[in-house]
């Protein structure tokens, strides 16, 4: 299929932006919370209307560059893309404030672009008293307001039926792969270790809002990209922390979205800090990404940072700390210089590829088979006949005559991963008893 047409929603902090992106989902997707700031990636998500499917793509609150810090003005910028780049503007005012000096300045911003519908949306007004609220913004000059109640849903419907109907019409042309196919590679970490760093330097483009303040990307937010092994699909989630250090509703909304898109990726890249090496928590997040049953791939982020001592301590704590992930790969790589980032290709690939290989009846009996000649299950209990089920990942049924010990149960799970060299991917068997 093809792109989607775009519409964005833009507007100052805590105007009621994420508020407007769930009630048009229908779901809490967007974070929301009564503080600005919380929204600061541009974040882009599939929306339908009377049939009619387009991207919404939700922005963290423009500011005047005088008004913040670098971090507020990277966020603007984020902003200032979404603007250029989308069909349709959705301008979002405070109708309970009235215009302000910074809402003149979005409307300056928007009006620059030409050719573009814009729809101003006076939010907060929640019922018929308040719909005078709304001509104060006439002064803004991008066109009428439309009132909205984003929380309660009032005047929503009457404006999406607007929107769509200005929509640019698409070609629809059927793709030859199913899109639901494109593997999913979740980028996970403590906060601050790099991830949206290396994100943008995957996708090459400044899509995450990079800083050195922990807990800058809020959502998890993903972009498909093309390589030379296919399309793949990149997902920069929220740092995860402890969740007795999770203190306010908004980070625990990043934890449950970051394991969420954990559960649903194909690979995850743990990023650790290389300067600080495998801390407890970077512990017990790498058992809780080993757990969701998709291969894993370690990345010692800040190498450059490293002198021959750094680098050998470094590699001492992934061995001592992390000895559970069997076979993982451990790529030391600098998100910032691009230095090694290349060698991550591959290792995806590999990954990938064994994650949805599907290995013939035949040659899995034949494996059984040499297993139990080489060391029998206990009180005679033995594998009759063996099949791959299926992949992603490779599930095995066995038909056997008892209940199998669960030791001897690793034991072929050892011997079908050596035998056909799956490496780092996770095989899951299923016993039946015959």
């Amino acid at each position: 299929m093809s792109a989607l047409p775009t519409v964005a929603i833009i507007g100052r902090p805590n105007v009621g932006k994420s508020t407007l992106v769930n009630r048009i989902l229908g779901r809490r997707e967007a974070i929301v919370e009564e503080r600005p700031g919380v929204t600061r990636d541009r974040n882009e998500l599939d929306a339908e209307w009377l049939g009619r499917e387009f991207t919404l793509i939700d922005t963290g609150g423009w500011m005047a560059d005088e008004d913040g810090d670098e971090l507020d003005a990277k966020v603007s910028r984020q902003s200032e893309k979404a603007i250029a780049e989308a069909d349709v503007v959705l301008f979002v005012v405070d109708a309970s404030v009235g215009a302000t000096a910074d809402d003149q300045l979005v409307a300056d911003l928007i009006r620059r672009v030409e050719d573009k519908p814009v729809f101003l949306v006076a939010n907060k007004v929640d019922n018929e008293k308040q719909q005078h609220l709304i001509w104060d913004l006439l002064t803004l000059g991008v066109g009428d307001p439309h009132p909205v109640s984003a929380l309660h849903g009032v005047g929503t419907a009457d404006m999406l039926d607007e929107i769509v109907a200005v929509l640019p019409e698409v070609e629809i042309v059927e793709e030859e792969e199913d899109p639901d196919r494109i593997f999913g590679v979740s980028i996970v970490g403590r906060p601050n270790v790099g991830k949206s760093t290396l994100f943008n330097r995957l996708i090459g483009q400044d899509r995450a809002v990079v800083h050195d303040r922990p807990g800058t990307t809020r959502d998890s937010i993903d972009t498909v990209i093309e390589t030379d092994g296919g399309p793949l699909r990149f997902i920069d989630t929220a740092g995860m922390r402890r969740k007795a250090k999770v203190d306010e509703e908004t980070e625990y909304y990043s934890l449950v979205r970051a394991l969420r898109a954990v559960d649903k990726s194909d690979v995850a890249l743990l990023v650790i800090d290389a300067t600080v090496g495998v801390t407890a928590q970077d512990q017990r997040l790498a058992e809780r990404v080993d757990a969701s049953g998709c291969p894993i791939v370690i990345l010692l982020n800040k190498w450059e940072l490293l002198d021959a001592d750094g680098r050998t301590e470094a590699m001492t704590s992934v061995e001592r700390k992390l000895h559970f992930m069997g076979e993982s790969p451990v790529l030391r790589i600098s998100a910032l210089t691009g230095k090694s980032v290349d060698k991550l290709w591959p290792a995806l690939e590999e990954s990938i590829t064994n994650y949805s290989t599907r290995i013939p009846t035949r040659k899995v009996n034949q494996v059984i088979r040499a297993a139990q000649v080489a060391q029998a299950a206990p009180e005679g209990g033995r594998v009759l006949y063996a099949t791959q089920g299926a992949t992603d990942p490779p599930t095995f049924t066995l038909f056997a005559n008892k209940e199998l010990p669960r030791t001897y149960l690793r034991y072929l799970e050892r011997s079908l991963r050596e035998a056909f060299e799956l490496g780092n991917t996770p095989i899951k068997l299923r016993v039946r008893r015959r």
